[in-house]
């Protein structure tokens, strides 16, 4: 039976005094108070939840962890003439760096190496090595910078983050694949190969 606004109906139960129906609203009165509470709730299981785990630390202080691996760049190359037979170059390249072998740093890069050629005497200059959560290796960078005898090798400085404190060396040649007018620039490495002791401050396990 549905009751009007005013209607009266009478309570079970002796002599119980007669109570006003609640009017018909057409949405339940609790519901705006049960949603409130649900985003009330919502908001402090956000708030709360685990923290994000940090990542494993590199390895044990000391150790000594092989690698290989591939790096791809591309870049910009500046040359001046130191005579006939002889060039000065400014070369800036970046790429990803992928290694491999269980005792790698990491897996994936994004390197970067600025460098000073003289085709009579070498190369020299320096790289970053930046991993996905932004902790990066710092390494010196020398060669022989001739077509004929390009080896390149590194030797690490450190870094940050898990990288703090580590050492090691790593060596490849370099294979151009392009070589523009516009002095843009893009080749590989051929046999990239070296090794990493982690310092005291990214001592623990490598990642997988």
């Amino acid at each position: 039976m549905r009751l009007e606004r005013g209607q009266h109906v009478a309570i079970k139960g002796g002599d119980a005094a007669c109570r006003t129906a609640r009017p018909s609203i057409g949405w339940p009165w609790w519901r705006p108070a049960l949603l409130a509470m649900s985003l009330v709730l919502a908001i402090g299981a956000t708030a709360c939840g685990p923290a994000k785990e940090p990542l494993a630390p590199l390895a044990a202080s000391g150790e000594r962890r092989e690698f290989t691996g591939s790096w791809n760049a591309a870049g910009s190359r500046k040359t001046i003439a130191l005579g006939v037979d002889r060039r000065g170059s400014i070369v800036h390249l970046r790429g990803p760096l992928m290694l491999a072998g269980a005792g790698r740093p990491g897996l994936g890069f994004n390197a970067e190496l600025i460098a000073l050629v003289d085709s009579a005497t070498g190369l020299v200059g320096r790289a970053v090595w930046t991993d996905e959560r932004g902790d990066q290796v710092f390494s010196e960078v020398k060669g022989e910078g001739t077509a004929a005898q390009n080896r390149i090798t590194g030797t690490i400085l450190g870094g940050s983050g898990r990288y703090a404190g580590a050492t090691g060396a790593y060596e490849f040649s370099w294979r151009y694949v392009i070589e523009a007018e516009d002095a843009s620039i893009q080749g590989s490495s051929v046999g990239l190969e070296g090794h990493v002791v982690p310092g005291a401050a990214g001592q623990g396990r490598p990642p997988s």
